[in-house]
């Protein structure tokens, strides 16, 4: 059995440190527990230095956090004592990382943290968004209420990012597709067509045009011509992430995006709806409209959107009404403005976003809907269209030589 090394404290909160066998710190914590002792820190005799291992997946992904959210909630609203809570749920973990980001935060609420704290202590894992909730519910004493609704939004979220996830697999698999069977024909079959031409042409003859040109586009991506191609776009695509990196690239970058034709419209409609969800979602759980704002700001996904909705919060800190600040950033579609009014007016305001959300989820589903049945066709004709001028530019010398053989025979 391997001895551990500890630091801890007692129950008249001294530091104590010493040395105990335990298979594992789990064991060695309810160990020490029992002698009324809070573990701080640990390591085992021998092994003081670890080598972190390779492959292991340093991140939580949205739906295990939405699992772990609720079932949190059902726990909390049994009456389950906190830190039995979190060590149920830390041991049923899968996720190594997750399972080890658990055990520090059960270790920080033993030793007298508040959830809050304990969990902002891990911001990669648990956003402000998170946090800034867990901390209402822990003010007002709902936290099962809290963890509840927070559940609801992170997987409301996951189901608005599969959509868009879904939306994006079929034409990036036909794309994928098509230029995969084009490289293939002109880098393996048009070369083994080109020697037969050239060795049936005659002197002064040449190939029609069609057949020319797909062969000049062979020899350019076959030679290094498509490898040069390659490294552009490759090289391209890693600058533009790069630049993405700069404010100025990010602001330029997402306005772009935002005036596309089509995808413009849908990416700002997921922007209205992730920001009406947000916003409800914390306003009903008693945060502060301010800080709702500006945890909301840091969640909008795009740097367009997050300026307008700081301009807001500035409108908002002068004393303005929610609404007139929101109406002139120009961002926000003129019925969320609307019904933004009428929910404050009555009152209701996160009632009132939670509707907007919910429509605009609607309209983020419907318009995928749409621009998949258009893309559909038009990818098949792209692909048909291509291929078969390819096909039909080959077959044009055949034809020529069958019309000559003809005539010879004659």
């Amino acid at each position: 059995m391997p001895t551990y090394a500890f630091k801890g404290r007692n129950r008249l909160n001294e530091l104590v440190s010493g040395e105990r066998e335990a298979a594992t710190q789990d064991e060695l914590r309810a160990l020490l527990r029992r002698e009324q002792i809070i573990l701080t820190q640990a390591s085992e005799k021998g092994r003081e230095i670890s080598i972190p291992k390779l492959g292991r997946r340093k991140k939580v992904k949205a739906k295990e956090l939405a699992v772990f959210t609720r079932q949190f909630s059902v726990m909390i609203d049994a009456g389950l004592p906190l830190v039995q809570c979190l060590d149920i749920l830390a041991e049923q973990q899968q996720n190594a990382f997750f399972k080890d980001v658990l055990r520090q935060v059960r270790t920080n609420v033993e030793e007298g943290s508040t959830l809050f704290q304990a969990l902002e202590r891990h911001p990669k894992v648990f956003d402000s968004l998170f946090t800034h909730m867990v901390e209402a519910g822990e003010t007002g004493g709902v936290l099962d209420l809290i963890l509840q609704r927070l559940a609801v939004l992170i997987e409301k979220v996951v189901k608005l990012k599969r959509s868009i996830v879904s939306a994006s697999i079929y034409p990036a698999a036909v794309i994928l597709v098509a230029i995969g069977a084009i490289a293939v024909i002109m880098v393996v079959v048009i070369p083994q067509f080109q020697q037969i031409f050239l060795g049936l042409l005659g002197p002064g003859e040449a190939l029609p045009l069609p057949t020319r040109i797909v062969m000049g586009i062979s020899n350019f991506v076959a030679g290094w011509g498509g490898l040069a191609t390659l490294a552009i776009a490759i090289g391209s695509a890693v600058g533009i992430g790069y630049w993405y990196k700069t404010p100025k690239g990010r602001w330029q970058i997402d306005k772009f995006l935002l005036k596309l034709p089509i995808f413009g419209s849908i990416l700002r409609k997921i922007a209205v709806a992730r920001f009406s969800r947000i916003l409800s979602t914390l306003l009903s759980s008693g945060v502060p409209i301010l800080q709702s704002l500006d945890i909301t700001a840091k969640t909008a996904g795009n740097v367009i959107i997050e300026d307008a909705i700081l301009k807001v919060r500035a409108g908002v800190e002068r004393g303005e009404n929610f609404v007139d600040p929101l109406k002139a950033t120009d961002v926000f579609p003129h019925m969320v403005g609307q019904m933004v009014g009428v929910g404050e007016q009555t009152g209701a305001l996160d009632a009132m976003l939670g509707k907007i959300a919910d429509f605009y989820e609607e309209e983020v589903d419907t318009a995928i809907a749409d621009l998949l049945a258009m893309i559909e066709p038009v990818l098949i004709a792209f692909l048909g269209v291509t291929i078969g001028s390819i096909v039909i530019s080959m077959y044009l010398p055949l034809f020529t030589l069958i019309g000559k053989l003809s005539n010879q025979g004659k």
